[in-house]
């Protein structure tokens, strides 16, 4: 335990200390469990479900136009949106 509070950086008291060997043994038992029941025939994956991704295919359409685009905008300049300066040259 002393080792792993040293590489977590926190400093646990005796007591503590203890009390999570307990825990830690009690999560090194879950595992040991898991590992057993494990079959062989069974590929690693990451996810237990398939993952794929619902996308629609790109196409080209027509889109605003840069007048069109700024005609809400506060403020414009030279076709495009003038915002405040947020960064200096420092």
């Amino acid at each position: 335990m002393d080792h792993l509070a040293m590489l977590a950086r926190i400093d646990l008291t005796d007591a503590e200390s203890e009390q999570l060997a307990g825990d830690l043994s009690v999560i090194l038992d879950s595992l040991a469990q898991v590992r057993e029941a494990a079959a062989e025939d069974v590929a690693p994956m990451s996810h237990p479900q398939p993952l794929s991704n619902v996308m629609r295919a790109d196409e080209v359409r027509p889109g605003l136009t840069a007048e069109q685009a700024l005609a809400g905008a506060p403020a414009a300049e030279d076709d495009r949106f003038l915002v405040p300066r947020i960064l200096t040259d420092d």
